[in-house]
Parts: structure tokens; sequence; C-alpha cells
């Protein structure tokens, strides 16, 4: 890998621990002191560079793009303007490698589709405000405002959301709840087919219930993942929707459709914005 500076320390994997490449990764000095903007900008350019060179981005890229051209192709007239990004839970990406190759891989396929970089809007609530500093220097769009997930998408979006949680999914889904609004949005993010699999049928349909029916409608294509990338690329698919399959869905699906609460997840996996008296909503 391209990172190589001393103050980075993979973490041992312990005796009879999963083989799976670890993402755990400290830092001795970010904490500590203010972090190098510069520096941290030449470490994600290095890893650019490092994943470009690498199979699985000419997979990606291949895979990507021409879904994209397909959904614009489908959606786009006079009114539409060209394709936006968004990308919510990158992660704390001046002291996690697995973060800097997803912002590093964000970055490649923007420059691949030739969107501007102002066109990309991301959000962490787990931004440092050096991290802010770093993505505003590379042209990005930082969002002041948690959202949860919850952007209504008025043009051809593409979501970026690496291993986000299921509830932020969820939101997402409820917010572009429509046959109109549905096949405007890609999501590059976990797999919906393995949610359902890993999770017990009623607590899914109870607790994300529009993952729950978006699985039965989606398209998924499941995207390339080295082994050794498994902890940053794994289990991560191309979500689209398309128009004929969404009108299968009961008319019910349409009509009802309530704002999610998740009152029922005592491991809500979602940092939740702040009300004005200081409550999570």
């Amino acid at each position: 890998m391209a990172d190589t500076g001393g103050e980075w320390q993979v973490a041992r994997r312990r005796k009879g621990a999963s083989k799976r490449l670890t993402s755990f990764f400290v830092s001795t000095s970010c904490c500590q002191n203010q972090l190098d903007v510069g520096k941290t900008i030449k470490r994600i350019r290095e890893t650019a560079a490092d994943l470009k060179c690498q199979d699985v981005w000419e997979e990606w890229k291949g895979q990507i793009q021409g879904n994209v051209s397909e959904k614009l192709q489908e959606s786009l007239d006079s009114k539409i303007s060209p394709l936006q990004y968004v990308c919510y839970g990158l992660g704390t990406f001046s002291s996690c490698v697995s973060a800097r190759y997803q912002l590093a891989m964000l970055l490649l396929l923007l420059d691949a589709g030739k969107i501007p970089l102002k066109d990309c809007f991301v959000f962490d609530p787990a931004f440092s405000p050096g991290e802010k500093d770093v993505l505003r220097e590379l042209g990005l769009t930082v969002l002041t405002e948690n959202e949860e997930g919850k952007r209504l998408a008025t043009k051809p979006t593409l979501f970026y959301l690496m291993h986000c949680g299921k509830a932020l999914y969820n939101n997402l889904l409820w917010k572009n709840w429509s046959p109109q609004s549905l096949p405007l949005i890609m999501i590059i993010g976990n797999s919906f087919s393995s949610m359902r699999e890993r999770m017990i049928e009623r607590e899914f349909k109870r607790n994300y219930s529009y993952i729950s029916q978006a699985v039965t409608v989606c398209e998924e294509r499941q995207l390339t993942c080295p082994s050794h990338l498994i902890d940053v690329f794994g289990d991560t698919a191309l979500i689209t929707f398309n128009s004929t399959k969404l009108i299968s869905l009961p008319q019910c699906s349409w009509t009802e459709t309530p704002e999610p609460q998740y009152q029922d997840c005592p491991d809500l996996e979602i940092i939740q914005r702040e009300s004005n008296n200081g409550v999570r909503t």
C-alpha cells in the first residue's frame, strides 16, 4: 500500500483471529496534534495512485460507469442537470486506512466520470475539523448538517455509502420512496440481500421496512473485491431501481410511508442529529 508514514502502526492480528486483512490502524500523533492538511492530502493521493494500479479499480470503473451512463440516459432530460454524488459515513480517514482507501476510490470515480468535485457532497459526524479542511481543500462540498441520510434526490444522484448502518440506507429509501424518485438514485454500498440474510426476517421487516421492500425490486450488481481489500470493499454492491420493477409493489407501499423511528433498535448503527435542546432525534 502507498501509505508508509512512520507514525502509522498496523494492529497485529491476535492468534486465532480472522485472517481477513484488519482495517484497524492507529496513529501515534494525529490525536495529539492538529492534523497536517497537506500531509494528509498527499497520503490520500498516494493511496489513489496505488488503487489506480490495481485490477479492482479497472473492474469497478467498468461496472459503475456503464450503469451510470445507462441510468443517465433513462432519466436525463432538459430539466435535469447531470449526476451528483453524495457520500455519507466515510469515517475518520486521517487515522483509518480502510476509510482512506474508500475516499481514494470515491475520488477516482469522480475523476473517471468527469464529475466536478464541488458536486460531491460529503458528511460524517465523526469528521474532525482538520478532516473537513482536507475535504474542502480537495474540492469536495462538506455538508454542515447531519441529514441522517434523509436527502431527496431531485436529479440523478449516486449515494456512496460504504459500510454504513442499515438505518442510514433505510432513511434514504424512505425519503425517496416514490416511483418518481427511486429511479433517480444509485447506491454504492452494502448489499441489501446480505442485510436480509443476516437478520431475523420479522425484525428486518419491522425495523427496516423500506430496505425490506426495496430488496425485492432493486437491481444489485456485486462489485469486485480482492481478498487483501475485503475489509475495505467487501460485500459492496451497485444498487439501482428500474421503474418497471417498482410497479410490482402494491399501491399501499406508496401511500403508507411513515418516517422510520427505530424505537426497537437498541444497537442503532447511526449517529442521529441533536435537536435544539440537545436531545438526539
